[in-house]
């Protein structure tokens, strides 16, 4: 079988999807799978065991699109299926001038996330799915479910963002929960040799992941002000990071906040290592993945319960809960989790057990079936 995969990003950028579709590409190439990845990028990317083709981000917003539409199209004349991460408009239209079929990861809803970075919507997920439309939000709304009826089947890593999915009018039967996998800790030192090479002491949260207004990172910077001798590291970059700076020196946090830049998948998770918790304090979220890297290396995770976070993050079982946009209560579950060391202990000891079930390999195959499955209807 040879297989197409479309992602927006891909290492060394930051996020979700750079960390899932080279896992995808490898798994699948392993099975001996022909695999050929399309991507948007600011220079060449790094060689691969696989082609990786890319679009320049330095071409203007619109020709880009259409640039990457046709070259999806061109790459996936050579495929029997596409698998899309991401750019799910230039997939699908892509996909449909090859005549290919479509399988695709939602991550989210491209059509909220658009109106929020276009300031037409400032409200949550939840509110953009009831809120009145307008004329420019009614065309996104029509692009994204005709971009996402177009796909034979979709995966969402959580039954959160799949219920979610299904309010778009997409038959159920084309939608599946398939979550995001834990990563493998086996080659990680000790949490004392990284917590050395950090020069870190006292307590240590930290946060990996997008420097973007849906993470509510100053939310996070306050509730760390509030919460005694804690320090916070971010690994990371994004837009809001010059704001959050500045935030951070406001609060007189000094060495407490130690912005880090970008890191590898393999950094991110000896920083998790290190931690005693990871901090996420989200506005919304669909299953993210560094939720299930830290409970992988072994880390309990403090988050807000939005979203999908629910489903992986158990309160008082592997991590504490607290309501979205509660500075109030997030600091005092910082506070709680540092002041008492039985339940940091029983957390600690719970984290990697409740992620077992994700190993990559049962995730993978069933990805893998249901490529095979959609690719042997056109066959």
């Amino acid at each position: 079988m040879r297989v197409l995969i479309v992602t927006g990003i891909w290492p060394p950028d930051v996020g979700g999807p750079a960390s899932h579709a080279p896992e995808v590409a490898a798994f699948l190439q392993g099975l001996g799978h022909r695999v050929e990845v399309l991507t948007t990028a600011d220079r060449p990317p790094a060689p691969a065991p696989h082609p990786v083709r890319w679009v320049s981000r330095a071409i203007p917003i619109g020709l880009r699109h259409v640039a990457g539409t046709f070259q999806i199209a061109r790459h996936a004349r050579a495929a029997n299926v596409v698998y899309s991460t991401g750019m799910f408009g230039r997939s699908a239209i892509g996909a449909a001038l090859a005549r290919r079929p479509l399988v695709v990861k939602l991550t989210g809803d491209p059509a909220f996330e658009r109106a929020r970075n276009r300031r037409l919507h400032r409200g949550s997920l939840e509110d953009f799915q009831r809120a009145p439309r307008g004329r420019r939000v009614g065309l996104l709304l029509g692009f994204r479910n005709w971009s996402l009826r177009r796909a034979r089947h979709i995966f969402c890593p959580s039954a959160y963002l799949r219920e979610v999915a299904l309010g778009w009018g997409i038959e159920p039967a084309r939608v599946s929960v398939l979550p995001n996998p834990a990563p493998s800790v086996d080659s990680l030192a000790q949490e004392g040799v990284l917590r050395d090479r950090l020069g870190v002491e006292g307590g240590l949260l930290v946060f990996a992941g997008r420097l973007t207004a849906q993470k509510a990172l100053p939310l996070a910077l306050e509730a760390v002000a509030r919460a005694g001798d804690v320090s916070l590291v971010l690994a990371g970059d994004g837009p809001d990071r010059a704001a959050l700076e500045r935030r951070a020196d406001e609060l007189g946090l000094g060495a407490r906040a130690r912005f880090l830049g970008p890191h590898t998948r393999a950094q991110v998770l000896e920083l998790f290592r290190a931690g005693d918790a990871a901090l996420l304090s989200s506005t919304w979220e669909n299953f993210p993945h560094t939720v299930v890297e830290a409970l992988a290396a072994g880390t309990p995770v403090i988050a807000t319960d939005t979203g999908g976070v629910g489903e992986v993050v158990r309160h008082e079982g592997n991590g504490l809960l607290v309501a979205p946009g509660d500075v109030d209560a997030l600091a005092g579950a910082i506070r709680r989790f540092f002041d008492d060391d039985a339940l940091r202990a029983r957390l600690r000891a719970a984290a990697a057990p409740s992620v077992a079930d994700y190993a990559p390999e049962r995730v993978y195959e069933r990805l893998d079936e249901v490529l095979r499955e959609v690719a042997g209807r056109t066959a």
